[in-house]
């Protein structure tokens, strides 16, 4: 592997991490400068936490990635690499021609416009569903004052419930400090410890009370029980054909776009694009240093995980999506307390088993089954039992039938929320797959004699927490400023990344540096970077359990 020679010596980037922000910032350095990209990725494809995963025809999505942006440009971008298919199927039964809302107008989407390269290579647009699985019943989420509601809480404790937002909204808790400010202030007592304490803190690990409010900012932003019934009240007079929903909060989004054959295919187009023109992509490459002129990156080395063997690559730029943990021990900051911070920034980690099962019980349970196999209509649900260890569960099939081989079976996605070392991450493959197989079992949705193959994805890393020395993290800051290297988080949709790494890539072009001081005018910076790479396991039923 080398880089290629150019004759006009054009400026050189080096791109670490081939996930949605690396190989975004890859593609727009091609379009907008004469930089040369070349990306590093340690894992076997690209799209980091965002790729798909083939396991036998069957396809996961790592954590379930909705398209869908306020922002116009994004909505473009996604579009110009896989066009919305022609028919738009939504799964709904509908025949609303799709409306796409750009700066404030309404316009049909144009299929022969956007013609795509094959039937294959576009995205669907899907009616988004999704609810709380709690005591053993279904809940919507976001939760409505429904009948379905009503009757799963009785109408005492509904009572309770309206009694304890009412005395939050009078009793705010200033100033916002932790998740559970954030969250009592916004739904009352009652409700967050009901449906939104012993999730999250099992997603985390550790108590609301210790988790930064601005993990609420930015993952539930302004959702809140005000605007959920408000956004419920307008429900029947807005066009179900609607994409952009530029007036709707995340947690509300209804209808979204989606590659047929799940996230990574955009990503893997994306890929395509940058070797097309020129770009250079080098996978199982993992970059472990980097050599410094004062504060200027002059070079790093990278690691073929296949040989072991390090090899030096100058370049002008690095733009990295490394954990800043390891970008950190690379550059080896003078100032010990920045070490020790970034050292111990906080990750959660992440695995997911896919089960192929025949059949599920009760899962439609208020909804009508789209199949007589009892698959549910959801897209995913929450799973708040407190006596079981799995946090979501993904129905591939609900995302896009091209996820599943087989469209008589379902195809599952049960995710875990871990810490690298821990019980359940030390367990063995096939204990772990059995571990998964009995839970979904012990809380009624499926008989361990219904499933037919299962595998299991490890990421680590997979999600930076607002927890721990991240309080510490402005004191990191002004050492990326002073080395001049530009970060960027790796978001699962791309959703904001898309247009911030091309105002950055703007700035290179101009500037022989692209430093943090002005990334930062950028938004760059804002949160801890990470990079993914997986590791996959296949399992073997037992013996002594037979299909019926």
């Amino acid at each position: 592997m080398q880089i290629t020679a150019v004759a006009d010596q054009r400026k050189t980037a080096v791109i670490a991490g081939a996930g949605p922000a690396g190989l975004t910032a890859a593609l727009e350095l091609l379009r907008r400068s004469d930089i040369l990209p070349v990306v590093f990725e340690a894992d076997t494809q690209v799209g980091g936490i965002s790729k798909t995963i083939n396991y036998r025809g069957n396809r996961m999505d790592l954590g379930g990635h909705r398209f869908f942006s306020k922002s116009d440009w994004v909505m473009r971008w996604w579009q110009e690499i896989l066009p919305v298919a022609a028919e738009a199927p939504s799964g709904t039964g509908d025949n609303d021609p799709v409306q796409l809302h750009y700066q404030g107008k309404s316009r049909p989407l144009e299929p022969n416009k956007l013609a795509p390269a094959s039937p294959d290579e576009v995205m669907l647009l899907r009616q988004r569903l999704s609810r709380i699985y709690h005591r053993r019943r279904f809940f919507d989420y976001p939760l409505k004052l429904n009948g379905n509601s009503l009757m799963n809480m009785g109408l005492g404790e509904t009572l309770r419930v309206g009694l304890s937002y009412g005395r939050a909204q009078l009793q705010r808790r200033r100033p916002e400090v932790t998740l559970e400010d954030f969250l009592v202030n916004r739904f009352g007592v009652r409700l967050y410890q009901t449906f939104f304490k012993a999730y999250t803190e099992k997603v985390w690990g550790v108590p609301c009370a210790e988790i930064s409010a601005e993990w609420g900012a930015q993952r539930i932003k302004g959702l809140s029980v005000r605007k959920a019934i408000a956004h419920a009240l307008a429900l029947p007079f807005r066009s179900r054909a609607d994409a952009a929903q530029r007036g709707t909060e995340t947690s509300l989004i209804e209808r979204f776009l989606y590659p047929k054959h799940g996230p990574g295919q955009l990503w893997e187009a994306v890929a395509r694009r940058i070797t097309q023109h020129g770009g250079q992509i080098h996978l199982r490459h993992r970059v472990v240093g980097t050599e410094r002129d004062g504060g200027r990156v002059t070079a790093v080395h990278a690691r073929d995980e296949l040989t072991g063997a390090v090899r030096r690559f100058p370049c002008d730029f690095l733009l990295s999506t490394l954990p800043v943990s390891e970008l950190a021990a690379m550059l080896n900051p003078a100032d010990p307390e920045v070490q020790r911070i970034a050292a111990r920034l906080p990750y959660r980690d992440f695995m997911t088993v896919g089960l192929l099962v025949r059949r599920m019980l009760g899962a439609g349970a208020g909804r009508k089954l789209r199949a007589g196999n009892g698959m549910p209509p959801d897209n995913w649900i929450y799973i708040q039992e407190p006596d079981v260890n799995i946090g979501r569960l993904q129905v591939f099939n609900n995302w896009s039938p091209a996820m599943v081989a087989d469209p008589q079976m379902i195809w599952l996605g049960l995710e875990y929320f871990c810490s690298e070392g821990d019980e359940l991450w030390s367990m063995g493959d096939g204990e772990f797959i059995d571990h998964a197989a009995g839970e979904l079992e012990k809380i009624g949705l499926i008989r361990r004699q219904d499933v037919l193959d299962a595998t299991l994805v490890r990421v680590p890393k997979a999600y930076p927490a607002y927890f721990g020395a991240y309080g510490q993290f402005p004191k990191v800051r002004p050492f990326w400023t002073r080395s001049r290297i530009c970060i960027r988080s790796v978001a699962t949709a791309c959703t904001v990344t898309t247009t911030r790494i091309t105002r950055c890539s703007r700035r290179m072009q101009r500037s022989p540096r692209c430093s943090m001081a002005e990334a930062e005018k950028c938004r760059f910076g804002t949160s801890m970077p990470m990079t993914v790479i997986t590791s996959r396991s296949t399992w073997t039923r037992p013996a002594t359990r037979s299909a019926s």
